[in-house]
């Protein structure tokens, strides 16, 4: 058996009070034992046999029978032979026979103590290594499910079956870790899948252009109808990979922190994106109450800007957006537009999410918006919710920041 197991050692630390504890109970029975048993021996011999009768028992002792030297010394005159035992002799033959008595009864009560001990230290050894098993099982399980999981079988849980205790809210915790990783590596799966083919159609409309566009031989008005293509198209593709950049740069987290003025920063967004509303016939409203937070300005801008954009471009002729800030509800974007199914609206936060398919219309987007928000959300501490409206369609979209330190 190596010590360099926790069964092993539990075992030791075990077996080792278990023998501690019955040394000690054997030393102090034995003791207890020792301290009463011969006033207890010398009683039972006195009520047994009397005075009287010792008295009436011959000067000489029996061969065999043990003898004692009196207690006191020697009388000088020595007393007339009566042919029986005199009081003195009558006590030195009960102290005689309680000392065997004593020495007997301890003589056995210590081989059968000893005896009982070892036995209790291999029951104890053998109990404890039992013990030991069945307390570190449940950790044998969760190291032998964590050995076993891999990419391609996320969905195993432990799902220890045991009573309530740490070890069952250790595999409970484990099991809640395993989910939160199989949906990361899922929305990453996805991720990468819908940025490849993001990516894939703007090549795949480049290489058309090139191939079909500018075969033969084209006409003045053909090659500036195509060049316009191809920088649409490179404008798109520089697009979804800025977006995905920052969101990259968002999931890791805020190197450096700055104090920013949300509400200042809002008006500052609203303002720039003040033509492409009027075009469009939505009003843009904004109330704004003085919101001050420990973040990164530019992520915070792009977090603005893509809430506001979201909610211009998707939204219905004549249609509004009203835009809340302050300190006790953080940044709030109401707008009207198409109904959104309740079940679609936390889907909008993963990348590449849209409510309708792809129409690669001009100013379409790629459906990074929510998610970078998302993103510079948790990177702030702050989290970002949206529910559908009901009554005129559209999307409510919070983001509520902790209070900035003083």
């Amino acid at each position: 058996m190596s010590f360099r197991s926790e069964r092993a050692r539990l075992t030791a630390l075990y077996t080792g009070l278990l023998v501690l504890a019955g040394a000690l109970l054997t030393g102090v029975v034995y003791v207890l034992v020792e301290e009463g048993m011969y006033s207890s021996i010398s009683m039972a011999v006195t009520t047994a046999v009397p005075a009287q009768r010792l008295e009436r028992l011959p000067s000489a002792f029996p061969s065999g029978m043990p003898s004692a030297a009196p207690a006191s010394p020697a009388p000088a005159s020595p007393a007339p032979s009566t042919g029986t035992v005199v009081p003195g002799e009558a006590l030195a033959i009960t102290r005689t026979l309680s000392d065997a008595a004593e020495s007997a009864a301890l003589d056995r009560l210590l081989t059968v103590s000893v005896t009982v001990f070892v036995c209790y230290a291999v029951l104890s050894l053998a109990l404890a290594w039992w013990t030991a098993g069945r307390v570190l099982r449940p950790i044998a399980v969760i190291t032998e499910t964590a050995r076993r999981l891999s990419g391609e079988n996320l969905h195993e849980r432990i799902a220890l079956d045991a009573p309530p205790g740490e070890l069952k809210r250790l595999a409970d915790t484990f099991d809640d870790m395993l989910g939160r990783m199989e949906r990361l590596v899922s929305a990453q799966q996805r991720f990468a899948a819908n940025a490849a083919h993001e990516l894939r159609t703007p090549l795949a409309v480049q290489r058309a252009a090139a191939e079909i566009g500018l075969g033969g031989d084209p006409s003045p008005e053909r090659v500036a109808r195509m060049r316009s293509k191809l920088i649409e198209v490179a404008d798109t593709s520089e697009q979804i990979i800025e977006g995905l950049l920052l969101l990259a740069a968002s999931e890791q987290g805020l190197k450096e922190r700055r104090r920013v003025a949300v509400d200042e920063l809002a008006r500052q967004v609203v303002a720039a994106l003040g033509d492409e509303a009027a075009e469009r016939g939505v009003r843009v409203t904004v109330r704004t109450a003085p919101l001050t937070i420990d973040g990164d300005p530019v992520l915070l801008e792009r977090l603005l800007h893509n809430l506001l954009v979201n909610a211009v471009r998707h939204n219905v002729p004549d249609g509004r957006v009203d835009v809340r800030i302050g300190a006790d509800i953080g940044i709030e974007v109401t707008n009207t537009g198409p109904v959104v199914p309740s079940a679609t609206v936390p889907l909008l936060f993963e990348p590449f999410r849209r409510l309708n398919e792809r129409t690669h219309a001009p100013g379409e987007g790629a459906g990074l918006g929510l998610s970078i928000v998302d993103a510079v959300a948790r990177a702030h501490g702050a989290e970002a919710t949206a529910s559908a409206n009901t009554e005129e369609g559209g999307l409510t979209v919070r983001v509520v920041f902790r209070p900035a330190g003083p």
